[in-house]
């Protein structure tokens, strides 16, 4: 199917979406089974492999050093903060953590390009808060009523790899315009590395079940497609609307729980949805 130009950076950014909703749904799944670190590094190691082999058969034109040193950065922050994110999704629901890291990760990069790239125009500025709406609506935990007064389990966690994932998006800006699969292999690299290192230094190293280690393949390639679709989503168009459209990806997974899980879907849940359905096309346009 043909899509005209202008919204060729929404296409990108909404398959990303799709791609990062459901890796972050089996990595959920995967980091209840074994340590979240440790299943981290299978779905890097993993991706990897299987990104690297597409790139190398594909012959496509390696980057110049400038973007490999931002790629490695990005994947730095993107790796540690992803092991986080995992270890916060499988301490309980997995719509506990998504939202405070969806809005931050979404934010950051956002007020940057505002000053880096102009004004963004008021129509795409409500889109960016209708979607910020939804995606904490969407995703946020029904607390049961004596839970109120307590902080939520895993919100600093969540709040940390927000931020690193707005490091990753503005680090993985920097690459240029290389070939997107390239800078997503070199940002694996990156990742990989850290979480080899964090799984080394606290002597995690165990043999994964191999339904585990499928799932982690599976989680890994949904991973990198997604880190794909994103790079070339910021090199064709702005990275703050490749950033809150890809930020929608919460969504696809609070979807799949419902149906595989049979977590609860609110009221609140069901506006979000609406909300972030309709942001698409005020920040496409």
């Amino acid at each position: 199917m043909f899509i005209p130009a202008p919204y060729l950076p929404a296409a990108f950014s909404l398959a990303a979406v799709a791609a990062w909703g459901s890796s972050d749904f089996l990595g959920g799944l995967g980091a209840r089974r074994v340590n979240a670190f440790l299943f981290t590094l299978a779905v890097h190691a993993s991706s990897l492999l299987l990104a690297g082999f597409v790139a190398w058969a594909s012959e496509l034109p390696f980057p110049g050093m400038h973007a490999v040193r931002w790629a490695l950065a990005a994947g730095a922050l993107g790796g540690f903060s992803l092991a986080l994110f995992y270890r916060a999704l499988a301490g309980g629901k997995m719509g506990l953590v998504a939202p405070v890291a969806a809005v931050l990760s979404a934010t950051v990069p956002t007020v940057v390009t505002a000053f880096a790239a102009g004004f963004p125009g008021w129509r795409r500025l409500a889109g960016f808060a209708l979607a910020g709406l939804g995606v904490w609506l969407i995703s946020r935990t029904e607390s049961a009523p004596s839970e109120d007064s307590a902080r939520p389990k895993g919100l600093g966690m969540a709040a940390l790899a927000g931020c690193g994932f707005a490091g990753f998006y503005l680090c993985i800006h920097q690459a240029g315009n290389g070939s997107a699969l390239w800078i997503a292999v070199c940002s694996r690299c990156g990742s990989l590395a850290v979480t080899l290192a964090l799984v080394s230094a606290a002597r995690l190293f165990r043999a994964l079940p191999w339904p585990v280690f499928a799932i982690a393949v599976i989680a890994g390639l949904l991973d990198t497609t997604g880190s794909v679709v994103f790079v070339r989503a910021e090199q064709i168009g702005r990275l703050d609307v490749a950033v809150v459209l890809s930020s929608l990806y919460p969504a696809v997974t609070v979807i799949l729980a419902r149906v595989f899980l049979r977590e609860h879907f609110s009221r609140a849940r069901s506006l979000g949805m609406l909300a972030a359905l309709a942001a698409v096309p005020m920040i496409a346009g």
